[in-house]
């Protein structure tokens, strides 16, 4: 296609958006309204799937490790254990450290723990947090058989129900994802479509004339672009700032739950949208032209 041809193209869609400005609006406040609603939708399972990986993310193994094992061979164990397939992230806690930590969650009542420390019955041990729950049974398995550990603690089936609620929210998104897409493309398509019924005696007089099928969908389908990227850009824009506010409120009110970091979630999502509203715009205007090009 030549540069020529082509701006003749553009200034024919620029020329049908403004002489059609009512359609040219309810078509663009569609997808911006249908692009909310998705981008909605985006960011709702993108947080609840990361929610769901943090929490299976948490799933750890505990190695609690003989009273006389010296403490250097506890952190040597450590060291083959974060080598271990499977394993994120381990951490040595010695039975000092273990009563603090027992102390920070009795609170006020920490006082009823006073005098422990003389003859504390806690035990070093070995934090594993996993890749995946399901390399619990491997890990665990292979910390009862190291010289040194006394006992392990691994909730199998606390790991199992979070991996199942994790595989199962995961899917649930992706599918309401997809749907959402597919509706969100025949509601645009439906009301793109009252804009090119609007024309249809303009495009049957082309056709008459000789005007060829693409010479007569180009503008169509560049307008149907251009309707698109307004609307798309437009829901880009509220969903910038209304996952920007809905951080803050949250991490304001419960800033122990977790939330996807806004850079690349929302760039993700401005490209999705601006993306989708282009093609389906142009989806929308092709679908809708068929039937009238037919003279």
């Amino acid at each position: 296609m030549r540069f020529e041809t082509l701006g003749y193209f553009l200034r024919e869609a620029l020329t049908g958006i403004r002489r059609n400005g009512f359609m040219s609006f309810a078509s663009a406040s569609t997808v911006f309204v249908s692009l909310v609603v998705l981008s909605l939708l985006l960011v709702v399972a993108a947080n609840v799937r990361y929610l769901a990986s943090y929490v299976e993310s948490q799933v750890a193994v505990v190695a609690f490790l003989s009273p006389d094992m010296p403490r250097e061979e506890g952190r040597a164990l450590e060291r083959r254990i974060a080598a271990m397939e499977g394993v994120a992230e381990t951490r040595f806690v010695t039975r000092e450290q273990a009563l603090a930590d027992l102390k920070a969650m009795f609170g006020d009542r920490a006082d009823l723990l006073e005098g422990v420390e003389q003859e504390n019955p806690l035990r070093d041990s070995i934090e594993v947090r996993l890749a995946d729950p399901r390399y619990g049974d491997q890990v665990s398995a292979a910390l009862r058989q190291a010289q040194g550990v006394q006992d392990v603690k691994y909730r199998r089936d606390l790991a199992d129900r979070i991996r199942r609620m994790g595989d199962a929210v995961r899917a649930g998104s992706a599918l309401l994802v997809g749907l959402l897409a597919v509706t969100t493309l025949f509601l645009i398509s439906n009301t793109i479509r009252l804009t090119v019924y609007a024309r249809r005696r303009e495009i049957q007089i082309m056709k008459l004339v000789g005007a060829t099928d693409w010479f007569i969908r180009w503008p169509l389908v560049i307008e149907g672009v251009l309707l698109g990227l307004v609307g798309a850009g437009a829901a880009a824009a509220l969903a910038w700032w209304g996952y920007d506010r809905l951080v803050v409120e949250v991490t304001r009110a419960v800033p122990f739950v977790p939330l996807v970091p806004k850079e690349p979630l929302l760039n993700q999502v401005a490209q999705v949208l601006v993306a989708g509203g282009a093609l389906l715009g142009a989806l929308g205007s092709a679908m809708s032209l068929r039937r009238h090009l037919r003279v």
